[in-house]
């Protein structure tokens, strides 16, 4: 059974999106999609929110970005947020400690907190599960075609993404796959068939992020900052 899955999408639980959960399982599921990883920036709050709201139809993964100190991190299936500002390798280990599966964003998007920062990059994928090997949000053709080499040099399956941080970009990339993804073994099974459908969000809407960046920080709303101890039982 043919699967419509968007593994990158924001709400406005992250500091640079005003898009409702509500709102963004509503489009997706208007748009087709069948799963959306709701992965905001070092939160679970809205995918929480968002899997309660999700229409008949739609399963929503609970996410995070996860801001480690080597780069982004996408991790699903979490029962609790992992803390941002850890290493790789921690971060790694605790989303592996909840059962969870993860995958490295945007690896060579030069304007945001990629895994390329990390001098240790292919050891670094060498323990994830899959590479954005085409985000909606990537400037420029480069950083995607980058990404795709990157994910066929590591024998790693590639995703098409959103990346949304709108309700206009819900789905506006998206990768499908056959069987049923609403497990880690489920979705990293299907992962090893997958069919890009690539799309771009409009320079336009990707204005969208520093107004939401602005507005949010008028309510008060920032980014979590870096914890300055890793979770129990992981060295820092």
């Amino acid at each position: 059974m043919k699967a419509f899955i968007d593994l990158h999408c924001h709400t406005s639980a992250s500091f640079d999106s005003l898009a409702p959960p509500e709102a963004v399982v509503k489009a997706a599921a208007d748009r087709g999609l069948t799963y959306l990883a709701i992965t905001d920036h070092d939160l679970i709050d809205g995918a929480l929110r968002a899997r309660e709201a999700a229409p008949h139809g739609l399963t929503v993964i609970v996410g995070e970005e996860i801001r480690t100190a080597d780069g982004d991190l996408i991790a699903l299936f979490l029962d609790r947020a992992v803390p941002p500002g850890l290493s790789a390798r921690d971060t790694i280990a605790a989303v592996r400690a909840q059962g969870g599966v993860l995958g490295i964003p945007h690896p060579f998007d030069r304007f945001r907190g990629s895994m390329l920062k990390d001098p240790k990059l292919e050891a670094t994928a060498a323990q994830v599960d899959w590479i954005e090997a085409y985000n909606a949000r990537v400037v420029g053709a480069t950083g995607n075609e980058r990404a795709a080499s990157f994910a066929r040099d590591m024998h790693l399956p590639g995703v098409a993404v959103s990346d949304a941080h709108s309700v206009l970009e819900v789905g506006v990339a998206y990768t499908v796959v056959d069987g049923d993804p609403s497990t880690p073994e489920g979705l990293l099974a299907a992962l090893t068939d997958v069919e890009l459908v690539p799309g771009r969000a409009s320079y336009i809407v990707r204005t969208i992020t520093p107004l939401a960046k602005l507005v949010n920080r008028a309510r008060g709303k920032r980014r979590v900052p870096p914890t300055s101890t890793g979770p129990a039982g992981l060295p820092r």
